[in-house]
């Protein structure tokens, strides 16, 4: 067991993570004790929850971070307070770190490397970390008036909207007593929970779950997760599609965060949103299966035979092919509608029927690949 060296610990990180994880063990099951519980503290906490938790997935992480789009100012106002509410550092602070997180993954200068131990990336990184806050990487946002305003005054606004506010929700509800109990369930259990819920996607998310899309870095999907993160448990997927304002893109993947973007896009108040190509995915998804297929056979007991050797071979080449045709026809299309170059509405036409004919081919060829690669791990297994 290592010394503990006390100079190295993070006084004012440390009190407040084990302080108001104390509270909520020994705290809260008092008053529960004492005064029971209520349907108005019950709603109050849920409230508290999604608020300050959306806020840190939608706000802090996808829209702030990651830019992967852009909101009017009404939803960065109440993203910014509800995030800080969460006790988790400015927007600056926050988006500065997890950016040197994707920028040297796995690696040293990761704020939060798992490589270091679960519980240096879950907490351990907070605690001892003694270094001077650093916002390097994020001078984008240090042009945003907001953001600036909310890291000047984060501390003032994190106690009023975090302990106060839910305080003198209680008491216009039900006087002292409830007073006592918002501050304890809405506010300190409360932020609790949503503390440990983004640190598990540091922890947790880079220790058990699939790599679909790449496995050149320890981040995973894992779906369990995704329910008490608000959707980020998909983080495989994240790491490989950083800027994609969805981590959850199947049809079946919980991501309420996704969808809370979607519909302020269709109100108006999130514009830009941004995601990448389905076949782009397929294409990452195919790559990794290819990785670790080439792996199987180095160890493979029984060798694949010739014929379905040369079947796979010959799916990989249209693969390739379609794959380089649907980029080429992509591009054009792309360049030709963002440039707004003089071209006959039937030109445009024409790009975007070639296009679409590229994606078909594409797809008929990821498919086929598919269709092969079951064959071999069928003749593996």
């Amino acid at each position: 067991m290592p010394r503990l060296r006390w100079n190295l610990l993070n006084w004012p990180n440390s009190l407040f993570l084990i302080g108001t994880l104390l509270i909520a063990l020994t705290g809260v099951p008092l008053y529960l004790c004492f005064y029971g519980l209520d349907w108005f503290q019950v709603a109050l906490f849920f409230a508290y929850f999604i608020a300050t938790g959306l806020s840190i997935t939608l706000g802090y992480h996808r829209l702030f971070t990651h830019l992967t789009f852009k909101a009017r100012w009404p939803v960065r106002l109440m993203t910014l307070i509800f995030g800080a509410a969460a006790f988790e550092n400015s927007v600056l602070a926050w988006a500065a770190d997890h950016r040197k997180h994707h920028k040297f993954v796995d690696h040293d200068e990761d704020p939060y490397n798992i490589s270091k131990g679960f519980f240096h990336a879950h907490i351990g990184w907070m605690l001892f970390d003694v270094s001077a806050p650093s916002l390097e990487g994020v001078q984008d946002l240090q042009r945003d008036r907001l953001v600036r305003w909310q890291h000047q005054y984060y501390l003032p606004i994190a106690i009023l909207t975090c302990f106060v506010l839910p305080a003198l929700l209680g008491l216009l509800w039900g006087g002292w007593t409830a007073a006592l109990g918002a501050f304890l369930i809405a506010g300190v259990a409360r932020v609790v929970f949503v503390n440990h819920m983004t640190f598990f996607i540091n922890s947790w998310s880079h220790t058990w779950g699939r790599r679909p899309y790449s496995s050149r870095c320890s981040a995973r999907d894992n779906g369990l997760l995704a329910w008490f993160t608000f959707g980020e448990g998909y983080h495989n997927f994240h790491h490989a599609f950083q800027h994609d304002y969805r981590n959850g893109v199947k049809p079946w993947h919980f991501d309420p965060t996704k969808w809370c973007i979607w519909l302020l896009h269709k109100i108006g108040l999130a514009r830009q949103l941004r995601w990448v190509p389905e076949e782009t995915i397929l294409l990452a998804e195919i790559a990794e299966q290819q990785e670790q297929l080439a792996a199987r056979l180095k160890v493979a007991s029984v060798p694949m035979s010739d014929s379905l050797h040369r079947m796979l071979q010959a799916a990989q080449e249209r693969l390739e092919q379609a794959s380089a045709q649907w980029e080429q026809r992509k591009n054009a299309y792309r360049l030709a509608a963002e440039a707004k170059m003089e071209a006959s509405r039937h030109k445009l036409a024409e790009l975007q029927r070639e296009c679409g004919e590229a994606t078909d081919r594409l797809r008929a060829a990821i498919r086929e690949w598919w269709k092969t690669y079951r064959m071999a791990q069928v003749q593996l297994a």
